[in-house]
């Protein structure tokens, strides 16, 4: 295969312009130009790596160095991730051409009455019609925590699944129930996104304001900002379809669906920015998120191997 010259930074595919996640497992990825291969024993397929914002690697799968060097360049996202995509392993951030956000978060998250407000944000996007300005982060978080279990109850009377609660263990994946097992999935998808949109605009996924102490705490703090309206009601349609063999994959094929829909990676990218920005400019954004089909180019739904 021959190789292209390293692309310029402000050439590359912008966050919006990108897909959301590719997903493989039991496979060989390596490099053809400016796209990455996938080659299994159904075959090879082919995705211009500038047109990927996250790819989630799963067992099995074996990937060349001049891959992971294109990955690099066209500033994508790899996250390994267990079978089904349940476990977050690791992950490899691309390269940014500016710190702008980047400064902005080190000065809130190291200053503390700066530090609160950045997590009142947050909390003032789950509840927009509620004042949280002077509510302290026990407060927030004991609120947040009420209106996670009333979301549980009302998904789980809407399609008459029942729920015990959060219960799963990383290590015996195969002995949750299926709304764990759909959350676990569905949650792993959700915080490679995060993770992809927080280094494309040069943030640090360690420095969080609800969620310290982890070298992803700013990657859950802005995945926990959309579960109640992507991956719960997912868990728990799943669970009322019974005869759904393959709980992983169609947890997947779900959320993306939704991602793109609700204009998920275009609002984390406007959230992020409100968050940390002390002048932001509210813009207005059109969706411009798609999926990646060998054949049909950019479609609503993609390919999932």
């Amino acid at each position: 295969m021959t190789g292209i010259d390293k692309p310029e930074l402000q050439a590359l595919a912008t966050i919006k312009d990108r897909i959301t996640f590719v997903y493989v497992e039991h496979c060989k990825i390596s490099r053809d130009n400016g796209a990455i291969t996938v080659h299994d024993e159904l075959g090879t397929k082919s995705i211009p790596a500038a047109m990927i914002s996250t790819l989630l690697l799963g067992p099995g799968t074996d990937i060349s160095h001049r891959a992971v060097e294109l990955i690099g360049d066209a500033g994508v996202s790899i996250i390994w991730v267990g079978e089904h995509g349940v476990r977050f392993y690791a992950c490899g951030r691309a390269l940014t051409n500016h710190s702008t956000l980047l400064l902005q978060q080190a000065k809130y998250v190291s200053n503390e009455k700066l530090h609160i407000q950045v997590a009142r944000k947050m909390y003032q996007l789950r509840f927009p019609d509620e004042d949280v300005s002077k509510l302290t982060m026990q407060q927030l978080r004991g609120r947040e925590g009420s209106r996670v279990r009333r979301i549980y109850k009302q998904q789980s009377q809407k399609w008459n699944v029942e729920w015990k609660g959060r219960n799963y263990d990383p290590e015996a994946y195969e002995t949750g129930d299926i709304v764990n097992k759909s959350l676990s999935a569905g949650n792993s998808c959700l915080y490679g996104i995060a993770h992809a949109v927080i280094c494309a605009l040069g943030c640090c996924p360690g420095l969080g304001f609800v969620h310290v102490g982890h070298e992803l705490s700013f990657v859950y703090d802005i995945a926990d900002l959309y579960k109640a309206e992507v991956t719960i009601p997912i868990a728990f349609e799943i669970a009322a379809n019974n005869d759904i063999e393959d709980i992983g994959s169609e947890t997947r094929r779900k959320v993306r669906d939704v991602l793109k829909n609700g204009q998920i990676l275009d609002r984390m990218v406007h959230d992020i920015k409100w968050l940390l920005s002390d002048n932001f400019i509210e813009e207005d954004y059109k969706s411009t998120l798609y999926l990646w089909d060998n054949i049909d180019g950019n479609k609503e739904h993609g390919i999932l191997y």
